[in-house]
């Protein structure tokens, strides 16, 4: 079985990430969603709320599974069986950042082989990290994210930003 695991913080999970799993799908037997936790990045969901929701927009879909996990990707790959870890990537940044991370995953594990996905045209611009900037500061992510990731922000959102 061809499983692999899609790691990220997903603070909040964007529409890029659910295109990349869905291009993904046909390639895989199984995506792991795999939800870490990222002491650096200021927190905009707390990770239950990450985890539900991603496990919400994907209910219908059998071959993908969505989990908490902390450590080592490559550690976390052992634990559940799987050989691959996939990545998205925007630009020429993301690429030298992926780069450098992959390489080391192979030394310390080289039986997982990291697998990129590039940003489909109209998603590249999208991130977490500018997602939770437009929403802190009061704009609209609708175009950003998926409707049940949007749903829970709005739930979420102050009444004065």
């Amino acid at each position: 079985m061809k499983i692999a695991v899609f790691p990220g913080s997903f603070d909040p999970f964007t529409s890029a990430h659910q295109d990349l799993v869905e291009r993904a799908l046909p390639l895989f037997d199984k995506i792991i969603i795999a939800v870490g936790y990222n002491a650096n990045k200021k927190g905009m969901l707390d990770h239950e709320e990450r985890v539900n929701c991603i496990q919400h927009l994907f209910q219908n879909v059998q071959a993908i599974e969505v989990v908490k996990y902390s450590g080592l990707t490559v550690d976390f790959c052992q634990k559940v069986g799987a050989k691959f870890i996939l990545r998205g990537l925007r630009n020429t940044g993301d690429f030298e950042f992926e780069n450098a991370i992959a390489q080391n995953n192979l030394l310390l594990n080289p039986a997982v082989e990291s697998y990129f996905l590039m940003s489909r045209s109209g998603k590249a611009y999208i991130s977490s990290t500018i997602v939770r900037d437009v929403w802190f500061n009061g704009g609209d992510v609708s175009a950003m994210v998926p409707t049940e990731v949007l749903n829970l922000l709005n739930e979420k959102r102050p009444t004065n930003p």
